[in-house]
């Protein structure tokens, strides 16, 4: 039998390369700085250049790497040229964090077909193109790796806000974890999902500008912080959750269970 320490808890992510979409803001800002202090080299990415290399140079002042890449994720040619450029520049990523999302904001039968196909795009399209390309370039190199969704407790718990396609969405990306850990299983990919609550982020903020403080219909009456997601993360990045995949782990500050 191997040996393992105890407690076999190691969140020590030296030598992996991550890579996380939507890492301009909200949690995909944080998720980065999260794994690069844990010693990943981190590949942040997004449309917004500018902020992109805001959060590379903040990684690089605490004492971490970072490779910023423009990614459009609604591009199938964008995701996969820029998965092949993070390789080019840091070898091949191991760790890929699907967070880049969209809300739909509108009644089901309001919303315009152009805003259905960029949620959808957005949302479920390009974070299986994405987690495909990862396994793919993971399997070829022999390497093992984590992906990680990241969905919403929307895809279990729907309050009739204006959120309803978004919530399909979401529920498809647990889905996806689910199906493609048994795909990827045999080659070492933990591929495994992240449903949160109510975080702060600008998405929250343009909810919270539309429908007011909703956080007082919550058990606990406040909006959860990111920070609150880091040992979630860590924990399926890192060689703690080796046996651990295709799984759906809830962090909705009890918003969701009532």
């Amino acid at each position: 039998m191997a040996d393992y320490p105890l407690p076999h808890a190691s969140h020590d992510l030296s030598g992996q390369v991550a890579l996380v979409t939507g890492g301009t803001s909200g949690l995909g800002w944080r998720f980065t700085q999260v794994l690069a202090n844990a010693g990943a080299i981190v590949v942040p990415t997004g449309r917004r250049e500018e902020r992109l290399d805001e959060i590379a140079r903040l990684v690089e002042s605490e004492g971490g790497h970072a490779h910023p890449v423009v990614m459009d994720t609604t591009s199938a040619e964008s995701i996969i040229e820029g998965v092949a450029a993070a390789e080019e520049a840091c070898g091949t990523v191991t760790i890929a964090v699907n967070n880049a999302g969209v809300p739909d904001a509108q009644r089901a039968h309001k919303m315009s077909t152009e805003l259905i196909d960029t949620v959808l795009d957005t949302n479920v399209r390009g974070p299986w193109i994405l987690a495909c390309e990862v396994a793919r370039r993971l399997i070829a190199a022999e390497q093992q790796g984590r992906i990680v969704n990241i969905a919403s407790i929307a895809a279990f718990h729907y309050a009739g806000q204006g959120a309803a396609l978004y919530s399909v969405s979401k529920a498809a990306i647990a889905r996806m974890s689910e199906v493609l850990a048994v795909e990827w299983s045999r080659y070492g990919i933990n591929v495994n999902c992240i449903a949160p609550g109510a975080f702060e982020s600008e998405m929250m903020d343009g909810m919270l500008e539309r429908m007011g403080d909703i956080s007082q219909h919550f058990p606990r009456k406040r909006i959860a912080h990111p920070a609150q997601l880091d040992s979630t993360l860590l924990y399926l990045c890192s060689p703690a959750s080796d046996a651990v995949t295709g799984t759906v782990i809830r962090v909705d500050d009890g918003q969701g269970s009532r």
